[in-house]
Parts: C-alpha cells; sequence; structure tokens
C-alpha cells in the first residue's frame, strides 16, 4: 500500500472513531460500545436508539458533510486564485448569506418569510454570481477581477447588514448566533435540504482536478495546455459556491475550516488536486467534528457557536501562514 493510500486510510478510520466518540456525547452521555450496540439494533437502554437516531446521528452526518463542502470549495478557492489563503468565502458567499439570512429575520417579524436557512443559500449564490457576472465584464485579468469585485461585494454586504441590525435591534441576538455558526438543533430535515446542493457542489469541483492543476502553473501556461479558461474557472466558481452556500445554509457561517483543511491536505499528500481535493474533504469533516464536539462540551449545558472554535485554531494558522509566506500551490 502505498503511502498516499495509508493517509487516506487513516484519515477515515480516524473520522469514524471521532464520529462513533461524538454520537456518545451530549447531556445524556453513551459509551462507543452501547452506541454500536443501538445503532445494530440491540440497544443497552431503550432510550439509546431515539437520542441516537433522532438527534444526534443526523447532527453528526451534517457535520460531516458540511465539512466536506466546506474544505472542498477551499481548495478549489486556493487552485482558481493559486493562493492557499483563499477560503470558500472570498468571492461574497458570507456576506450574501448574512444579508439573505438577516432579511428573512426582519422580514419575518412582520410577514412571511424564506427560512433563514434558505435565505442564506440564496444569499450567497445571488452574491457570487453578480461578483462573476462584474468580473466578468470588467477590463482587469480575470483572477484579479473576482477577488477585487468579491471583496467589494462582502464589504457592501456587511455594510447593509449592519445598517439592518441597527434599525431592527431585536433580532440582533438571532442574528449574530447563527452568524458564529453552529448545529444546535440541526435535524434530518436540515441534512436533506443541503445535502442535494452540497453533493453537486462537490461532484463539480472533483472532475475540475486537471484543470486546477493547470491553473497552478499560471493562466497562461494552463491556455497553453488547451484548457478553455472561461468555461474552467465558471464551473470552479459554481461547483464551490454551491458547496459553500450548501454548508452556510445548515450551519450559518464557519470560517477557517476551508482554508486549514486545504493545506494540510497539500502537506500530507502533495499538490495533485485529485488527492488533495478527497483530503481535504476528510480532514474539513474530522476538523468541525472536532470543534463541534468543544461547542457541545467545554460549557454543558450551554452550547458555543461552533465558529468559535474554528475561529481560535484559524486565526493563528492563518498568522502563520502570513508570517512564512508560503506560496505552495
Amino acid at each position: 500500500m502505498t503511502r498516499t493510500r495509508w493517509i487516506f486510510t487513516g484519515l477515515t478510520v480516524l473520522l469514524l472513531v471521532g464520529s462513533l466518540l461524538s454520537l456518545g456525547m451530549g447531556a445524556v452521555s453513551i459509551s462507543p460500545s452501547e452506541t454500536l450496540a443501538a445503532l445494530s439494533g440491540n440497544p443497552v437502554k431503550a432510550s439509546h436508539p431515539t437520542i441516537l437516531w433522532d438527534f444526534r446521528v443526523a447532527r453528526i452526518l451534517l457535520v460531516i458533510l458540511c465539512g466536506s463542502a466546506l474544505a472542498s470549495a477551499g481548495a478549489a478557492f486556493q487552485g482558481l486564485f493559486r493562493n492557499p489563503l483563499a477560503d470558500p468565502y472570498i468571492v461574497g458567499a458570507s456576506g450574501g448569506a448574512a444579508l439573505g439570512a438577516t432579511l428573512s429575520v426582519v422580514v419575518g417579524k412582520s410577514g412571511p418569510s424564506l427560512p433563514i436557512g434558505a435565505a442564506g443559500f440564496l444569499g450567497a449564490l445571488a452574491a457570487v454570481l453578480l461578483v462573476y457576472a462584474i468580473a466578468e465584464a470588467s477590463n482587469f485579468g480575470s483572477v484579479v477581477s473576482l477577488l477585487l469585485a468579491g471583496a467589494a461585494m462582502s464589504t457592501m454586504l456587511s455594510a447593509i447588514v449592519s445598517l439592518l441590525l441597527i434599525m431592527s435591534d431585536e433580532v440582533m441576538h438571532e442574528i449574530f448566533s447563527w452568524l458564529m455558526g453552529g448545529f444546535s438543533g440541526r435535524s434530518w430535515s436540515h441534512l436533506t435540504q443541503s445535502s442535494v446542493a452540497a453533493f453537486l457542489g462537490i461532484a463539480i469541483i472533483l472532475p475540475m482536478s486537471r484543470s486546477l492543476d493547470a491553473l497552478s502553473a499560471g493562466e497562461s501556461s494552463a491556455e497553453a495546455l488547451g484548457l478553455d479558461l472561461r468555461r474552467a474557472r465558471l464551473l470552479i466558481v459554481i461547483g464551490a459556491s454551491l458547496a459553500t452556500a450548501a454548508a452556510v445554509s445548515a450551519s450559518g457561517i464557519i470560517g477557517f475550516v476551508g482554508l486549514i483543511a486545504p493545506h494540510l491536505a497539500r502537506r500530507l499528500v502533495g499538490a495533485s488536486h485529485a488527492v488533495v481535493i478527497p483530503a481535504s474533504m476528510l480532514l474539513g469533516s474530522i476538523l468541525l467534528l472536532v470543534a463541534d464536539d468543544l461547542a457541545r462540551t467545554i460549557a454543558a449545558p450551554l452550547e458555543l457557536p461552533v465558529g468559535v472554535f474554528t475561529a481560535l485554531l484559524g486565526g493563528p494558522f492563518f498568522l502563520y501562514l502570513l508570517r512564512n509566506g508560503r506560496q505552495e500551490l
């Protein structure tokens, strides 16, 4: 077995063991053996299947789905921009999601509105599509245009969100909790609603591995190899944005998972996106699973936002990358 296969096997086992342990954490503690017994239909206590199937299994699967989606999107954007500091929100997805969610809550106070997750999903996609349209219409290089348009759009949308919160301060707590990200109260319905867009986004990203490898050498070199740059950029942006929006709709905005996971994956398996993307997905799932476990247990019975823990981990990691000036793509 090659080194890469050993790494993938190890990450898979780590994810499975971590998931098993996570299923046992909560107000009612369940040991790994009791968890396996309940899942296999031979529960030690009659309440265990209800606790697991009605509350915890869906949540853990949703954490894994969001971790995979954010990490795959991060790997795609880092490959597209040839920069390991890029993250899934770089083209305005977080700002659009925040505005969509804020509008949902504000409008919902006086009339019918979309659920906050659906509004966040549509807001993220709308912002990314607008950023891409602006970038395509500009006179700058395509990658530079996306970066500049994404930064400008994020700033503008954040200002609108701040204005709405000031004008409707009674919804501030609800919006703030959602913006910090988390999985409290998530169920099978959230998993079902998010899975289609997440799987579609990942399904678009994975076949773009060779295009991302070509783009890593620069757009001129990629074009010389026969790559259709406009089509490749469009597919990468669509796939990564769908994956990001799916995660946002389920968990709110959780930062740094899509930054850290691809970077660690490149360290472990090399630079080829055919292995970087699936390795990133495994690492992203593991990182988010650990963050969710900390959020549920460190101040129990109070549940903290997951985004707090990913930020505490990701902030120093981001500064480390800046200090070392690493451009590993």
